[in-house]
């Protein structure tokens, strides 16, 4: 869970009172993804408390849901090959007047993009804390893409862009670990956790009415994938997962809850599989609950949000040995963690979960009582804390 910041009794020499917080994202609503969900709630969170928050961002005409906080348009464009995605540019004099008008208490950047590096800049014209929160490793996209070479340049890029700042949040102490080791970052950073909403997902949810529809049997085991239809997912690792299982003749059927641009390609690599395309809410919900495990083997999380809400839902989890899924997922206890690339081990971790119900149960009975320890309002409570003391430092 996050570290538990000490909340001071004042700024400077003034009672405690509501933050004026700017933050910056990449993606704030224009897309669905669990970085910006995390920063939804957060600022969400902030509001309840009674602080004010703007945030600047790429926007779309139809964005994926309604922002928390007041959402500025920032100029971007649309990334090439990845179009639903965009790139925030530098701020133009107009944003800069008006956050200067809006005089924030701190700054908090989400995304090393152009926009974010002239809010680091402004920030310190300012003579307020600036701080960052890395929520994926972005830079190992690339190998998916063919364009390992480029990694190199932009891992130089993401160290400059981390040097200075007065804190920077990562999801799990082992993340922080890792990008301390890989240069990325040089001071030891705080925590800024991830919470479950566990009132939504729940072993309630489960449906047999809903298996049914897609002609599910009582008794047949489902493997769960949630997430984007994206490469970096791990998709083919899926793909050869399951196809193994099937020339063994384990039965088995995958469930696939997502929607994105390489949905085409992998379903044509599992073509027995059912595709439930985008869902949310208590919809979601249901699909977690009413599958009997969660497959997830990306590498590139720094915090396996799909880990927690399939465990909040009473399932048992087979995951790649990443540091966003080693936080959670504890090996042989409440689900199995595999070495990336290790496809027959995927497949026998698979096997053992889909012949052995009561395997499932007792592991998916542990990841939901590990779960109920991730409540937002304490995470998040952290981070205000944290912005407070470091206002309150740069006040002395």
């Amino acid at each position: 869970m996050a570290t538990a910041f000490k909340m001071p009794e004042a700024i400077g020499s003034e009672p405690a009172r509501p933050l004026r917080v700017a933050l910056f994202s990449g993606n704030y609503n224009y897309v669905r993804d669990g970085a910006n969900q995390a920063l939804n709630r957060l600022v969400a969170f902030l509001e309840r408390e009674g602080c004010t928050v703007r945030v600047y961002s790429p926007t779309s005409d139809t964005p994926a849901f309604e922002p928390a906080g007041t959402l500025v348009s920032v100029p971007s464009f649309a990334i090439p090959g990845r179009g639903e995605y965009r790139l925030a540019l530098g701020l133009p004099d107009r944003l800069k007047r008006e956050i200067r008008d809006f005089a924030p208490d701190i700054i908090h950047l989400s995304a090393p993009d152009p926009a974010a590096h002239a809010a680091k800049k402004l920030a310190r014209s300012l003579g307020v804390p600036v701080v960052a929160s890395i929520h994926t490793r972005f830079e190992t996209y690339l190998e998916y893409y063919g364009l390992g070479f480029v990694r190199p340049g932009i891992e130089a890029l993401l160290r400059r862009f981390y040097a200075g700042l007065d804190e920077i949040f990562v999801t799990t102490p082992g993340f922080g670990t890792m990008m301390r080791e890989a240069g990325i970052i040089a001071a030891e950073p705080a925590v800024w956790s991830r919470g479950v909403d566990k009132t939504r997902f729940t072993p309630a949810r489960r449906s047999p009415e809903w298996r049914w529809s897609f002609g599910i049997g009582d008794t047949e085991a489902v493997i769960g994938f949630v997430g984007r239809l994206v490469l970096e997912k791990g998709l083919d690792t899926v793909a050869a997962a399951v196809n193994q299982l099937k020339q063994r003749g384990i039965p088995h059927r995958l469930l696939v809850v997502g929607e994105g641009p390489a949905r085409e390609r992998f379903q044509a690599q599992v073509p027995d599989a059912i595709f439930t395309g985008f869902l949310d809410g208590t919809n979601l919900a249901r699909a977690y609950a009413s599958a009997d495990l969660l497959l997830n083997p990306s590498t590139t999380e720094t915090f396996g949000n799909i880990n927690l809400e399939a465990m909040a839902s009473g399932i048992p989890v087979v995951a790649a040995r990443a540091s966003g899924n080693e936080c959670l997922v504890s090996d042989g206890r409440t689900g199995a963690l595999i070495t990336p690339g290790d496809i027959t081990a995927y497949a026998d971790a698979l096997a053992r979960y889909c012949t052995d119900p009561q395997l499932r149960a007792a592991h998916g009975q542990a990841g939901l009582a590990a779960a109920q320890a991730f409540d937002w309002d304490v995470i998040n409570g952290a981070v205000l804390s944290r912005y407070r003391e470091l206002i309150a430092a740069n006040h002395k």
